[in-house]
Order: structure tokens, then sequence, then C-alpha cells
């Protein structure tokens, strides 16, 4: 990620469109996730990306979502109630000539709550630090089946925050810190 003037930028880091740098909005909260943490991301998720549906629920700057399409993902959904980042991400993917995204501008939290679920693959979790939504994503997400029985979920958070509890078919599989951000994957088991 760097930031060149008032223009915010991100780089795609593998796949198809590695190194296409995007310009993304600028928005409350707005972090995208650092290159390095996409890195050790997406090499754990790599076994399970290519022909994965994804749900992107606080896309902020696309940068998961992006990543997930350039990597062989077949369908992302990526939310966000920011209509400026809604904007700029139907650039990013008119600029990339994806089809393969759909962008809902709406409340994350709001969507998986009222919604008639299509199960997902992987699910990503990176919503602003301050909202303190992610263990009611994580129980919404389990209740009302948005999730296949074998799916990924990725969960980012401040280092010094408590991991959320998991539902009994969940467990962490990975976990790892990068400055002030722990970053961390769990795995949805039913049978």
């Amino acid at each position: 990620m760097s930031k060149s003037g008032n223009q915010n930028q991100l780089r795609i880091i593998g796949g198809k469109w590695r190194g296409r740098k995007l310009s993304f909005a600028e928005g409350r909260g707005l972090r995208p996730t650092p290159d390095r943490v996409r890195e050790t991301l997406f090499n754990w998720l790599a076994p399970v990306m290519a022909g994965a549906r994804c749900l992107d629920l606080f896309t902020g700057s696309g940068a998961l979502g992006l990543e997930s399409l350039s990597r062989g993902a077949t369908e992302v959904i990526m939310v966000d109630n920011n209509p400026e980042v809604i904007s700029q991400l139907k650039e990013n993917l008119n600029l990339l000539d994806s089809p393969c995204a759909q962008l809902l501008q709406t409340d994350g939290v709001n969507w998986i709550q009222t919604q008639n679920p299509e199960p997902f693959d992987i699910v990503f979790l990176d919503p602003p630090y301050a909202d303190k939504v992610l263990a009611e994503c994580i129980a919404t997400l389990e209740e009302k089946a948005w999730l296949k029985k074998q799916a990924w979920i990725y969960v980012e958070l401040p280092a010094k925050e408590d991991l959320p509890v998991l539902p009994n078919n969940w467990q962490w599989h990975r976990n790892k810190e990068a400055g002030q951000v722990s970053y961390h994957l769990a795995h949805r088991q039913v049978n």
C-alpha cells in the first residue's frame, strides 16, 4: 500500500493482475490490509482459492476481494456502506475488465442479517476497528447458513484485542501478527 499525494494506491500481490496498482477511496477507518499480510493470507488460502465464492463484507479498499479475483476466485461479493468506496471499486473493476465481482453499497452487518444466504467458500472480515462487530458477524454467518460446510473465514483486528469466540464447528487454523495488526484464519468444518 502506498500514498502518493492525495492518491491512495494498493498493489495486487499475485495472480493474473500481479503488480497492478489501483486507487482506493479515502474513508473512515479505511486501512487496506498490508501487502505482507495479504501475501501470507493468500499463501494460506492458495489450495482453496481457485473456483471459490468469496464475500468481502467490509471491503473498503477492495484489496482482499480484488486479490481473490486475481488469484482465481470465480465470484466475489464486495460490501461497503461508503458510496465513494463503491464508486472507486466500480472504476477498478472496469479497468481490470472483471465481471466476477458484485458490489453492494449497504451496511455489512445488516446485509448478512436480512438477506437470503447463498453459502460462501471464503469470507473476509476486516471491519473498521472502531465498529466492534466481529463477534456479531461470526455468529450471524454461522446461524444464518452463509457458509459452505468447509468454509474459511479471515479475521483482522488490532493486535492488542482479544480474538472473538468461535462457534463450536469452527477452529483457528492460522494466526499471525504484523505490527499493530493481528490476522487469523478460521476453518469451519461440518460433516
